[in-house]
This record gives structure tokens, C-alpha cells and sequence, in this order.
């Protein structure tokens, strides 16, 4: 069990830095440029990549820090934090399910930051569930 709390406050560090970047270039006001899709700048000057004022980027970014915070307390055993793992990740999920579907049929336009943040959360949610709902704790 350890080892995939472990294997999570790591992946969420990738996760921060990626919502970090899209924040910094969000709030400087730069244009985010991609190299594997084009859809950078639609998806990040959309009226989606802002709620009640806060770029959504920085709300991604405090939703990895939580996650690597409690991850790595579950890592030391704090049973709590891994418990409250469980449901943060879930919501991150949806919401990345929900921001898919927005830049595939609303905008029309797919960001690879983006993307990767979805695909980081997924990963995330598969390390929880196999975690918690998989290995046995006694057995790990």
C-alpha cells in the first residue's frame, strides 16, 4: 500500500507542475503553446478555463498539492489521508471527464496540458482504487 501512496504523491507533483505552468501562463497572460495538439490558446482563453474569477489551472494546481500532501502523510501511515484520498481523486476525475467533453464538443479544440492533466487524474484514480478497493491493506 505504501508503495502506491508512494507512486501518487509523485504523479500528483507532475500534475501540480503542469497546473502551475498553465497558471503562471494564465495569469502573465502568455499564449500556451502546443506541440502536439493546436488547440492551446482555444481551450485556455475559453470561458471555461475561468471559475468565480480563479483561473481553472490554479484550482488544479491546489488539487494536486492536496493530493500529494495526503498521499504522502497516507505513505507514512496516516490512515485518514488515505482515506480522503479516495474522494477528492473521484472528483478530479469527473471533473477532468467534464472538461473532455467540453473541449471536444463545445470548443472544438483539444489542449495537450490539458489532456495530460486528464490522463494524470485517471492514473491517479486507478492507483486508488486498486489501493483500496484491490490489495487487501494487510496484505501489502
Amino acid at each position: 500500500m505504501r508503495k502506491l501512496y508512494i507512486a501518487a504523491a509523485l504523479l500528483s507533483l507532475l500534475g501540480l507542475a503542469d497546473a502551475l505552468y498553465l497558471t503562471i501562463e494564465h495569469v502573465t497572460g502568455q499564449s500556451v503553446k502546443c506541440t502536439i495538439t493546436s488547440g492551446c490558446s482555444e481551450v485556455l482563453s475559453s470561458p471555461y478555463a475561468v471559475v468565480a474569477g480563479f483561473p481553472l489551472a490554479a484550482i488544479g494546481a491546489a488539487a494536486y498539492f492536496t493530493v500529494f500532501s495526503l498521499a504522502t502523510l497516507a505513505a507514512f501511515g496516516y490512515r485518514a489521508a488515505g482515506t480522503l484520498l479516495t474522494p477528492l481523486i473521484s472528483a478530479m476525475f469527473f471533473v477532468s471527464l467534464w472538461l473532455i467533453y467540453l473541449q471536444a464538443f463545445v470548443i472544438r479544440e483539444f489542449c495537450q496540458y490539458c489532456l495530460l492533466s486528464a490522463a494524470i487524474t485517471t492514473t491517479l484514480l486507478v492507483i486508488v482504487v486498486v489501493g483500496r478497493f484491490v490489495l487487501k491493506p494487510a496484505s501489502v
